[in-house]
């Protein structure tokens, strides 16, 4: 039997309606494989913004927040805040050698200053830490249909699958851009509705603190100093050693516009965060036995009038998909250009390009509905958090190198910090499960075999 009434169907409806209507207009748009991967250049601030948060601001910055908060309390923030901190690093510092480039995938600028070889290598890292990401999408998604209707995560898995396909197969940075502006508008309504009305509910921060102690509830280091700031400092090198959100930048039509829709982004994006806290809090006090991946869901049927609460739904709805599908375009983005075109067919036209690119983005959903099935209630943010860190562990030493020290690092260091940062990531978690992130060791690792190796060659390497 379903959970929702009447009012909540229309609520849902009506906004999927005015999305889908949004997300034909961009499909469109896609006339070529430029289109389809970088928008060729031509898009806005406001659609840049809205495609850095619509793969930012997903199923890990909502539903995974408020699951995370229920937990451990306020530490939760540490997604958002540490999002938009990134967000912000990338459009003050980063974007003018990004765009400048005129790559589409981050091992191609990578290319440039270290050789050829180091292009298949963080392809292959970088794209399993974004799938680890994809897998705390897809468990958002089954937390949040699980809570709408009584069906198993795997049918949930698998409805999430098709609206993946059908949200990016056609739509491309188009489809993420455009629908990405409109769900920021409804996000901000929804997660400000549910902030609101948790807070005013509980009382207030009187009411709060009166329930729960100041720690961890209301600290930023509830879980602890150090595994607290690795979950911040994760997401930022996170962000910025990642295809997709380069991907927005890239789209831009100029540096000035990708620098102004990177800024804004880091405006919006912690205080979304801020709503899943008190959702997360507020549930902790009145209805501790909830399911804690459910938490969100639960409490907009539970507080919410029906229409409203239907539009909040949908909007969660949209929001982890459109972060799923893209991330989806960002693996297959540096599979096609970065491996298929340079080793399996550099002379395919533009069309094979994009058929070959969307089949891509067939084969990883179906590897997320695999993974999926087998690790249904582990936490969002876990996920989250590995993803980050595993990503910055390969990209962003070597990443910054580039950029910034072109004629001091050399390709063979190059090469090893991006195998030595996450095989050490690896390692490190597997020895040490219980120990230090493994953030720390893998980006120093990578660290010593960038600034070590450097030295050691570079008066080998020619100018």
């Amino acid at each position: 039997m379903s959970l929702l009434g009447t009012g909540h169907i229309v609520g849902i409806v009506v906004t999927l309606a005015l999305v889908s209507a949004v997300g034909i207009y961009a499909g469109r748009k896609v006339k070529s494989a430029a289109d389809f991967s970088t928008g060729n250049r031509s898009v806005s601030p406001a659609l840049v913004a809205g495609t850095l948060m619509g793969t930012l601001v997903g199923g890990a910055s909502t539903i995974g927040t408020a699951q995370l908060a229920f937990k451990f309390g306020f530490s939760a923030w540490w997604f958002t805040l540490g999002a938009g901190m990134a967000v912000a690093i990338m459009g003050l510092w980063m974007v003018r050698p990004l765009w400048e480039s005129a790559v589409d995938t981050l091992p191609q600028y990578l290319v440039k200053t270290y050789g050829a070889n180091i292009g298949p290598v963080s392809s292959v890292f970088t794209s399993i830490g974004i799938f680890f990401n994809l897998m705390a999408q897809a468990l958002a998604f089954c937390a949040l249909v699980t809570s709408m209707f009584p069906m198993q995560p795997s049918l949930a898995a698998v409805i999430g699958l098709i609206l993946v396909l059908a949200y990016v197969l056609f739509g491309g940075v188009w489809g993420t851009g455009l629908t990405g502006v409109v769900k920021l508008i409804l996000l901000y309504l929804a997660m400000l509705a549910c902030g609101i009305t948790a807070y005013a509910m509980a009382g207030g921060a009187e009411g709060l603190m009166a329930k729960l102690p100041a720690h961890p509830w209301f600290s930023l280091f509830g879980r602890g100093v150090s595994k607290d700031l690795a979950a911040g400092f994760s997401l930022i090198v996170g962000v910025l050693s990642t295809q997709t959100y380069f991907q927005a930048l890239s789209s831009a039509k100029n540096v000035p516009d990708a620098r102004k829709g990177a800024l804004v982004s880091a405006l919006l994006i912690p205080p979304i965060g801020i709503g899943g806290v008190l959702v997360g809090l507020y549930m902790r006090i009145n209805f501790p036995d909830t399911v804690s991946s459910e938490v969100l869901p639960v409490f907009v049927l539970k507080f919410l009038p029906p229409v409203p609460a239907g539009v909040v739904l949908a909007t969660l709805l949209i929001s982890v998909v459109g972060t799923w599908a893209g991330l989806t375009l960002g693996i297959s983005t540096m599979v096609t250009k970065d491996l298929y075109q340079r080793y399996i067919s550099p002379r395919g036209d533009a069309k094979q390009v994009l058929l070959v690119q969307r089949g891509i983005i067939v084969a990883i959903s179906l590897a997320v509905l695999l993974f999926v099935s087998s690790n249904a209630g582990s936490l969002i943010l876990g996920w989250s958090f590995m993803s980050m860190g595993l990503r910055g562990c390969t990209i962003l030493l070597p990443l910054l190198g580039a950029m910034f020290f072109p004629g001091r690092v050399t390709p063979a260091a190059g090469i090893a910090a991006a195998v030595l940062g996450p095989l050490t990531n690896f390692a490190w978690k597997l020895a040490f499960p219980a120990g230090m992130d493994p953030l720390y060791p893998g980006l120093l690792a990578s660290l010593l075999a960038l600034v070590a190796i450097s030295l050691l060659t570079r008066k080998n390497t020619p100018a």
